[in-house]
């Protein structure tokens, strides 16, 4: 019998993450046999997150493993993080020997930054897809998009699409499954509406309208280095 292969997943945790881009496929990946999980942060203190409570990072970036699968989370926190170069350092030097550089949400706009999606195919969270191109990415449609050992997925709940599609590929369909079932991962929303695409339009305008026009400005700013 062949044994399990460690793996090392290192996710990146700074001020202002959205909780469930982290937590999400962390709770997947983490019943992958054989992985270890570690967050990292730019020191131990607690990270506020975006739902009002703060997640305590296990390592600095110092002293963070290098990982096997790098995951690198969204949330508004991203527009602030593009400018600290130790967090952008931290994700080019872990990106030097991961066997996969992954992201959740706008996640991808700090793997950009650090140059590692440039002449990829990538996804985001359908509010920021636009803002792509200046990174040098070409924009995908999707939940999850593949491109080389890059991995990026879309808005939020795309995390645990992004992980069940990560467990498939290092261990299997059958292991994938088994995680899906074990977390009882079942959606079945109440309503049809969870993209653009099905969404009602009045719904759509007015989330972008009151949330994700200035958000996605301030997102374009950053890049811009404005």
């Amino acid at each position: 019998m062949t044994d399990t292969p460690a793996t090392q997943i290192v996710f990146l945790l700074f001020p202002g993450i959205t909780q469930l881009d982290f937590t999400a496929p962390a709770q997947a990946l983490s019943r992958m046999p054989g992985a270890t999980l570690a967050g990292a942060a730019a020191n131990l203190g607690p990270i506020m997150t975006d739902s009002g409570f703060a997640i305590v990072p296990t390592h600095d970036f110092a002293s963070a493993p290098q990982a096997d699968i790098l995951c690198i989370p969204g949330g508004h926190g991203v527009a602030d993080a593009l400018g600290d170069a130790a967090t952008i350092d931290f994700i080019a030097r872990q990106s030097e020997n991961a066997l996969w550089v992954t992201s959740v949400c706008t996640g991808a706009f700090l793997l950009g930054r650090a140059g590692l999606l440039a002449g990829k195919r990538a996804t985001t969270h359908w509010a920021y897809t636009h803002l792509l191109p200046l990174v040098g990415a070409e924009p995908v449609k999707a939940r999850v998009v593949e491109d080389g050992h890059v991995v990026t997925s879309g808005g939020v709940t795309s995390g645990l699409d992004f992980a069940l599609t990560l467990i498939a590929r290092l261990r299997g369909d059958a292991v994938a499954q088994a995680i899906q079932l074990a977390i009882e991962y079942d959606p079945a929303p109440p309503f049809p509406g969870g993209h653009p695409d099905r969404a009602p339009k009045a719904i759509t305008a007015g989330l972008k309208e009151h949330v994700y026009d200035a958000a996605a400005a301030r997102m374009e700013a950053a890049l811009s280095g404005d």
